[in-house]
């Protein structure tokens, strides 16, 4: 026989509130079979959604009234607390990926410090930031007028050949190395003012054949693991050299935990400079949330015919707070230490191969396969590696 008495308090609570679930954020694409982007962020989000335990419910809908907060997996760094807050993002456990205070600490723009005191600058610009990473970057300089840019790369051709990078950048492209005061200028004047001003542009000391690692540290369900690893480059469809994956050993905890693995003298000194980063960047921009990190840190000679082939350069190149290359390889190694809690320690790989007919490993999960309709067919995956005892 039925209680009146839990009928009528089932009456007076209403309907049972619907459940929290995973939503994708700011990806136009999300989903379609002819985007890498789309579809990635649409698996990405799933997997999020399995590991936390939760629905996976597609593109973030703000005209849904009464519903929970959603989980958000946002394809790119969300700006300013306004934004965040109006998507329900108020703390760690609200999304993978992050939360910055304005547009340009997103990007390579904040890695390095201005040509001098005073010079040109968006609002919010942290000279503090800029002074606690001297030593955790290459040498450089970040511009925001193409006087000042010619400035910076005059300094720095004293020293060897020079890279400019566009700070909004991925994969490698919006990149030169020039060598001469007139390369430098060739390459200035294709670059038009008004991107200049609105993003910045990077000029750093050039490296011949560096090795880069890819430092991180994700949280998700509760469970906080950190990361260091290697990068490799690819050709593209295009025959470019792009972003091809990263093998990552991954341990429970955060960065220091990280300290206190076998690692060689290299590996350890490029955990060491992305702390440095990551530490600076929480302490000097106001508001920052992030759950999602990724440091690429690359060490090697100075690149030049007269350069010191003896004196090793390294440093921080950037930092990804969003969903990134790596993530599979994140994600594949938080559910493998989440499945088994007394695990300590994962490898992780992910990859990113052009060209048709890839053959794809057993076990890996892929993320994309297909023809994309703007870099052409690719296959994306990431799986688990065998560690030092043959486990995987």
């Amino acid at each position: 026989m039925s209680d009146p008495n839990k009928a009528s308090k089932r009456k007076q609570m209403g309907p049972a509130a619907a459940p929290r679930a995973v939503m994708v954020y700011g990806c136009d694409s999300l989903g379609q079979p002819d985007s890498h982007l789309g579809t990635t962020m649409a698996n990405i989000a799933r997997k999020v959604a399995e590991i936390a335990g939760i629905g996976y419910a597609g593109a973030y809908d703000d005209a849904a009234p009464g519903q929970p907060r959603p989980y958000l997996v946002p394809a790119q760094t969300l700006v300013g607390q306004d934004l965040a807050a109006r998507l329900g993002v108020h703390a760690e456990g609200d999304l993978f990926g992050g939360v910055v205070p304005y547009a340009f600490v997103a990007t390579k723009a904040i890695t390095h410090g201005l040509v001098a005191p005073g010079a040109a600058a968006p609002e919010g610009w942290s000279e503090a930031f800029v002074q606690r990473v001297v030593g955790a970057t290459l040498p450089g300089f970040t511009a925001f007028t193409l006087a000042d840019a010619r400035t910076a790369g005059k300094r720095l051709l004293a020293l060897g050949p020079v890279r400019l990078k566009e700070p909004c950048g991925i994969g490698g492209l919006g990149q030169c190395v020039v060598d001469s005061e007139r390369a430098l200028e060739e390459a200035l004047e294709a670059m038009p003012d008004a991107v200049v001003e609105a993003h910045g542009i990077v000029v750093e000391r050039d490296l011949d054949a560096p090795q880069t690692y890819s430092v991180g540290q994700v949280e998700l369900a509760g469970l906080r693991a950190s990361y260091c690893g290697t990068q490799g480059l690819t050709q593209n469809n295009r025959g470019q050299q792009v972003y091809g994956g990263s093998t990552l050993t991954v341990v429970r905890g955060g960065f220091d935990t990280l300290l206190q693995q076998p690692f060689d003298a290299r590996t350890l000194a490029a955990v060491r400079a992305a702390m440095v980063y990551h530490d600076a960047a929480l302490a000097c921009y106001a508001g920052m949330v992030l759950t999602r990190c990724n440091y690429d840190v690359a060490f090697g000679p100075a690149a030049g015919p007269g350069a010191d082939r003896e004196q090793v350069l390294g440093g921080v190149l950037e930092q990804s707070w969003r969903v990134g290359g790596a993530t599979g390889a994140e994600l594949a190694a938080l559910a493998a230490l989440q499945s088994d809690p007394g695990r300590a320690q994962v490898v992780a790989s992910t990859r990113e191969v052009y060209g048709a007919n890839v053959q794809v490993p057993a076990g890996a999960e892929i993320y994309f396969q297909g023809e994309d309709r703007h870099v052409g067919p690719l296959t994306k995956y990431a799986r688990l590696e065998p560690d030092s005892h043959g486990n995987p």
